[in-house]
């Protein structure tokens, strides 16, 4: 397992090279002028002030150029500083990424629970209306888009009840300070609500689908046969029996899921102003700051890979049948 491990990392360092070429490609093509945007607007400056704010910036010299300088600061821990806020890049993604981790966790985690039970209902109870009215409710997850559903949350029950509308805290209870622990998250709970319940019900809408699709396929299998002509109780079987085996094609689809732990929901978190990575990697590109830009999409691309890995593990951990070289 070490030595498949292994050859699969050194897989994707060239996969990475070449990745990071592209986006660095990309970003820099991108319409705008980065000098304009580091000064702000109205900045009159001379064409010496320009090249030295370029030399700053690192956009002097062709594109090759810049590339090579680029990784060689990001080899040294260095990514660069913002030209919004001046700060580094590297504490920038830091501040926020747990955001997003603390959002997406628990939507992942109350939609992987609740996809279980459902899914294996749906199963069981096979084309009856249980199964109808889950399976209509996953098409409207998947067809509609995460951002109407967001606002449809904003206007029909975030208005109504009173909920906040955006960000992660009150600003006025944050400056005051909280009386006590249980202050603090009630504040952060009532913040939650609205796009965790979206998130929620986006992973459900996915998940469902794969946990019933498994369990048919499972439940139709000769041993479950066999394991109910024996006088198993059903919830034995499907359980014990069937759902164990079911776990396979579903575990390397959660291997998938976990980086998008940290990687956000882009508009979801720029809908509900969550100060987290997909808001900001959406305002660095608004505001053109090629730094955070690039920091962001470089990592987002090693999530993916790094999921596209862990799956193929957790498929050769959960099914014994896999062989690996």
């Amino acid at each position: 397992m070490l030595k498949y491990i292994l050859k699969r990392i050194l897989i994707l360092i060239p996969t990475l090279i070449v990745v990071s070429m592209l986006i660095f490609y990309v970003v820099q093509r991108m319409p705008g002028d980065p000098v304009a945007a580091y000064l702000g607007l109205g900045q009159r400056i001379t064409d010496a002030q320009r090249e030295q704010i370029s030399q700053l910036l690192g956009l002097d010299g062709n594109v090759v150029t810049q590339y090579i300088r680029w990784v060689g600061r990001i080899f040294q821990g260095d990514f660069g500083n913002s030209t919004q806020t001046r700060q580094p890049v590297i504490d920038m993604i830091g501040a926020t990424i747990w955001n997003t981790f603390l959002l997406n966790v628990v939507a992942f985690v109350i939609a992987s629970v609740a996809s279980i039970f459902i899914g294996i209902k749906q199963a069981v109870k096979k084309y009856k209306f249980a199964d109808n009215f889950w399976t209509v409710v996953s098409l409207f997850g998947i067809s509609v888009p995460s951002f109407f559903f967001a606002y449809c949350l904003l206007f029909f029950v975030g208005l109504p009840l009173g909920l906040p509308l955006g960000g992660m805290r009150d600003p006025i209870l944050l400056i005051r300070g909280y009386e006590n622990i249980f202050a603090n998250l009630a504040d952060l709970s009532r913040h939650l609500f609205l796009p965790a319940t979206v998130l929620i019900f986006i992973n459900l809408a996915t998940l469902t689908r794969y946990v019933r699709n498994a369990m048919i396929d499972v439940l139709n299998q000769d041993y479950i046969r066999t394991a109910r002509s024996k006088g198993l109780k059903e919830k034995i079987v499907i359980y014990r029996h069937g759902f164990k085996n079911a776990l396979i094609p579903l575990v390397t689809l959660l291997g998938l899921f976990i980086p998008s732990l940290f990687s956000g929901a882009v508009i979801l978190e720029s809908v509900f102003l969550w100060p987290g990575i997909g808001r900001s990697l959406v305002q660095s590109i608004n505001t053109q700051d090629n730094g955070v830009t690039l920091a962001l999409m470089l990592f987002l691309s090693l999530l993916t890979m790094a999921g596209n890995l862990l799956s193929d593990v957790l498929y050769v951990v959960v099914d014994p049948r896999v062989k690996v070289k």
